[in-house]
């Protein structure tokens, strides 16, 4: 084997810039997001949505790396092997078979060497058995004795009880996962097995060494981990251990990972609680197990201390040692009609687990509402209850069989100002308030306890019941607002409870609007100022600190309670990406809310290697990195740097090192926002300070969500405007469906390769269109072949929306050479400000590759059969025939057709029966209704043609008479439209078959007619 000889790969194009097995990291990037709180990093704190998966960033940073040979099969094998997602990785990813299954899902010659039986005890006849036990049996003996068993082969057709045979090694039960896997899908492998992050790397990883140091062995390459083959790999490139670098490190999955897989790492973001979430993510979930040992002693004692005072202060506790485990909250106002005080509910009910609700009881002499509380109700009771107070912005409740109704709008007195300004007449809080004052219209009130048992709070499952308010309670919550009222100052001043008023903003508008709180501890009761003030006076160490804000997120004013739906707890502040305010709202005791503080160790140990934190802006970087790996904000952002100060407004005042050496202030103006012509300059900045940053050889990768092609423009033209040049596109599906997204629909990600631009270059655009055909169609002629080469194994490597991100990333490789274009320099063509309804270069140049691109992707089975009939074809025709070779595979995905929809350059939702995000399918010819087919794009196309036959065909209309309508309908065209006419009829009655049979055989009558008609019949 050769030496490792350093930048001998200096000049060799990355593997990811030709090669790149997107389908099966978007199954597996889902399948990570699927998982929730069980996600690596969100035991930091779930409240920053925006991490990348973590699988997609170990793939980024493998594919800079590895370097692209003459056998790029060979390289897509040992790839996937580095990633865990061939076939072989999957016995080891402990698939969640159960054993008395698998007798079923495999055959075998002879089982006995993998497992051992029992036979059933129901049968009239007996049998000996291996190992000298007679059993009863229905069977006959096919042998003697034992010799029955050994001669039955699997699947069995009895009913024996199965189980692993004692002490049969590991690698023996991956051969019968392998035989149990064959045959399903890459997305049914994964749903059935662990994630690799999952995984002791070790086991997982062990057997691939050899193969990947044969095929790498030409460079030197011998490794036995990946922290060692990404060093040598960073040697072989950079002279050195490869840096990766991230200036919107954000939540810390770049970073986090590329540290993991043994790259030194740098990170920065402009807010100080991402820098803190990342230097978590690196030292404390990727801390040594000794380490995280004394960081979960640590948590465990502030607990402990945290428990001890608020016992002592009795505070948690009612008459019989009961201890409570959720405080539920309601606002209370005064109707002006009645002068009653009403609670404000959304619901009335409180557990369907305990079939629980709040009953109102009016005290006449009060004039207001008691709040009994009812448990073990029936299912008329728990009906009514359903609706609280507030039903559709009013308040809505009935007295002496008199309903009375007022908006919420008029309680609040909203108006608008003479600027048109939207006001109200709420009191705006004070630094010193942290309740309601009497004369406030919206008042606060406890009005039902869970409490634990005294019997069973130290057993794993505890008892639970709800309660109404007792003098007791009451007293207890007097207690904690005369705590709070004496030591508030001191708290503000010593920085254990803020005194940061909220900044307005999109986010932080809403409390002010809403409730009148200015000053961002008026987002937090009484009970939870004097909790986290405790907690955060207790917890000295740096990492305490660090797990504080997962505190704050579930306790706070904003936590809302979902007893309704069987589960009793509150969702944590930031469930959604706002701060919603609430009329009714849950507090969780101690007892019940300490559990949030302790981290549970997952055992990513990083390997020692250099990293570096920095709080500071994108473009203000210093620090030299051979690979930049990028999220940077787009669009439609979350705007963390106002709900970051959620956060900032309680660690601000005395962060400890070395988080003290950060500026703990959202510093809102200097963020990078989403749109606009400051926010591409801004863009620019950046990422020029990022390619003056790292060497001639070096790589950024840059992921962005795909919404259109004007995405596409703007990205490419800041990139462009940076001294970059494009080298590849992937599409990863990166998200599922979640309510946090506006549809529910799944989103995708764009991975983009960029390289230094190195040479100035001048051309014309109507040069360039013909050497972007060339390269467009270069490039997914070379994709559709290496698909061809797996479909032998059942599989392939890239669907349409890779090989549509392909064709435009081919374009924009040729686009981005150049420095001039047409005589204007590309830094001036890509600032100047967009005017309203024109187009840039980069715009035409991308709207160019997507016709190539989508001429190149003829269906297979189209292509076979006439595949010149796709470039006679519409928009519309080309999405409706391609969605039908999608549908066909059971890819309902909506982002399929959202994403050919924006290709074809159509309006995709009037040919939709159903636009679910995961069951999504186009209208069969009977959901069609006549007007639709005869308007909009589908007029006077041959698609619309041939769903008319076949909806008159389905109701058995002469076929004659059928295809005679139809001549009639094309005129004088039809002669000339006929192959075409019955290549797509016959392309439909192919895909119609399994899922639509009936249309399927009238698409071929009508492929049959005129192929006869063709021949003269």
């Amino acid at each position: 084997m050769p030496d490792l000889i350093p930048l001998a790969l200096q000049d060799a194009p990355a593997l990811i810039e030709r090669i790149f097995p997107a389908q099966k990291i978007s199954a597996e990037a889902q399948k990570e997001r699927k998982a929730g709180a069980g996600q690596t990093l969100t035991a930091l704190g779930s409240y920053w949505k925006g991490r990348k998966p973590l699988i997609m960033v170990r793939a980024i940073v493998l594919g800079c790396l590895l370097p692209a040979t003459e056998d790029l099969e060979a390289d897509l094998r040992i790839f996937e092997q580095l990633m865990a997602i061939d076939d072989e990785a999957f016995t080891r990813r402990e698939p969640k078979f159960k054993v008395k299954d698998l007798p079923q899902l495999v055959t075998l010659d002879n089982p006995w060497d993998f497992f051992d039986y029992t036979l059933p005890k129901s049968s009239p006849s007996k049998l000996l058995v291996r190992g000298g036990v007679e059993e009863e049996s229905p069977l006959t003996p096919l042998g003697k004795g034992g010799d029955m068993i050994a001669n039955l082969t699997f699947p069995l057709k009895v009913a024996l009880k199965v189980r692993w045979k004692r002490g049969l090694p590991e690698t023996e039960k991956q051969k019968i996962y392998g035989l149990a896997l064959a045959g399903m899908t890459y997305e049914e492998k994964v749903n059935l097995c662990k994630r690799p992050e999952e995984l002791d790397p070790a086991v997982l990883y062990g057997p691939i060494w050899p193969q990947v140091n044969a095929h790498l062995g030409r460079f030197g390459i011998k490794a036995e981990s990946h922290e060692e083959l990404v060093e040598q790999l960073g040697i072989l490139r950079f002279g050195h251990r490869p840096k990766v670098g991230d200036t919107f490190c954000g939540g810390g999955s770049i970073p986090f990972e590329a540290a993991r897989l043994g790259c030194d790492v740098y990170a920065s973001d402009l807010n100080p609680v991402a820098c803190m979430l990342t230097w978590g993510a690196l030292n404390i979930i990727g801390a040594s197990a000794e380490r995280r040992a004394e960081i979960e002693q640590a948590q465990k004692e502030v607990a402990a201390a945290v428990d001890r005072e608020i016992v002592a202060l009795g505070i948690e506790h009612n008459e019989r040692g009961d201890r409570a485990r959720n405080f539920l909250y309601c606002l209370e106002t005064l109707c002006p009609e009645t002068g009653w005080m009403v609670p404000l509910t959304t619901t009335q009910i409180i557990s369907t687990n305990h079939k629980a609700y709040a009953k109102l009881i009016p005290d006449y002499q009060n004039k207001r509402f008691e709040i009994e509380i009812i448990t073990g109700a029936g299912q008329e009771e728990m009906e009514a209850a359903e609706k609280g107070t507030v039903q559709d912005g009013n308040l809505v409740y009935e007295l002496d069989g008199k309903t009375y109704q007022t908006s919420i709008k008029t309680l609040r007195g909203d108006y608008k100002d003479q600027d048109k300004v939207n006001r109200n007449q709420l009191r705006q809080w004070e630094k010193s308030d942290f309740k309601p004052r009497p004369d406030d219209i919206f008042q606060e009130r406890l009005y039902c306890i869970q409490w634990i048992t005294k019997e069973t709070l130290k057993k794993s499952t505890q008892e639970t019941y709800f309660a109404s308010v007792t003098a007791w309670d009451l007293a207890n919550e007097k207690k904690v607002e005369e705590i709070v009222e004496k030591n508030l100052s001191t708290w503000q001043e010593k920085g254990l409870v803020p005194d940061m008023a909220i900044e307005t903003g999109y986010n932080t508008e809403q409390p002010i609007r809403e409730k009148g709180w200015r000053y961002w501890h008026n987002l937090f009761s009484p009970r939870q100022l004097l909790v986290n003030s405790t907690i955060l006076k207790l917890s000295t160490l740096v990492e305490n600190k660090l797990f504080f804000p997962r505190i704050l997120d579930f306790n706070s004013k904003l936590t809302t309670w979902v007893g309704p739906s069987n589960r009793d707890k509150n969702n944590n502040t930031f469930s959604q990406q706002k701060l919603s305010t609430l009329f009714n709202r849950a507090e969780r005791g101690w007892f019940f809310l300490e559990d949030i503080l302790q981290y549970q160790s997952y055992g990513f140990s990083i390997p020692k290697i250099n990293f570096s934190i920095n709080c500071l802006d994108a473009f203000d970087i210093k620090n030299y990195v051979e690979i930049w790996i990028t999220d940077p904000p787009y669009a439609d952002a979350v705007n963390y740097e106002e709900i970051t100060e959620f956060f900032i407004a309680w660690l601000r005042k005395n962060p400890p090192p070395p988080f003290d050496q950060w500026i703990w202030d959202s510093r809102r103006s200097l963020a990078i926002k989403g749109d606009g012509e400051d926010f591409r300059r801004g863009m620019v900045a950046a990422y020029s300070a990022m390619t003056q940053n790292m060497p001639d050889n070096g790589l950024q990768c840059v992921m962005f969500t795909h919404q259109d092609t004007s995405v596409w423009s703007d990205m490419v033209s800041i990139f462009w405007a940076a001294g970059l040049q494009v080298a590849s596109a992937w599409y990863i599906a990166t998200e599922t469906s979640s309510a946090l997204k506006q549809g529910g629909y799944v989103q995708g990600t764009v991975t983009l390769l960029l390289r230094k631009r190195l040479q100035t270059a001048s051309t014309f655009k109507q040069r360039l269109l013909p050497k972007i055909r060339k390269e467009v169609a270069a490039q997914i002629e070379a994709m559709l072949n290496l698909n061809e080469a797996a479909s032998a194994h059942g599989e392939s490597v890239f669907n349409d929306s890779d090989l549509q991100m392909a064709g435009y990333a081919a374009a924009m490789k040729v686009l981005t050479q150049y420095t001039e274009v047409d005589g204007r320099d590309v830094t001036a063509l890509a600032l100047q400000p967009r005017q309203k309804g024109q187009t840039t270069v980069v715009d035409d140049i991308v709207q160019y590759a997507s016709e190539i691109a989508n001429n190149l992707l003829i269906p297979d089975r189209l292509r076979a059969i006439n595949a010149e009939t796709w470039g006679e074809i519409s928009g519309v025709e080309r999405f409706y025939l391609r969605m039908l070779a999608i549908e066909q595979t059971g890819a309902g995905k909506l982002d399929n057709y959202q994403n050919f929809a924006k290709a074809f350059h159509i309006n995709y939702q009037p040919l939709m029966a159903s636009v679910k995000p995961n069951n999504a399918r186009l209208k069969t010819a009977q959901d069609f209704k006549p007007r639709e087919l005869a308007s909009g794009d589908l007029a006077g196309t041959l698609l619309s043609e041939i769903l008319m036959a076949i909806q008159e065909l389905l109701a058995d209309k002469d076929p004659k008479v059928v295809m005679s309508q139809i001549r009639t309908s094309l005129d004088d065209t039809y002669f000339a439209k006929r192959p075409h006419l019955s290549a797509m009829s016959q392309y439909m009655a192919e895909m119609l078959e399994n899922q639509r049979p009936q249309e399927a055989q009238k698409a071929q009558i009508i492929a049959s007619r005129i192929q006869n008609e063709g021949l003269g019949g």
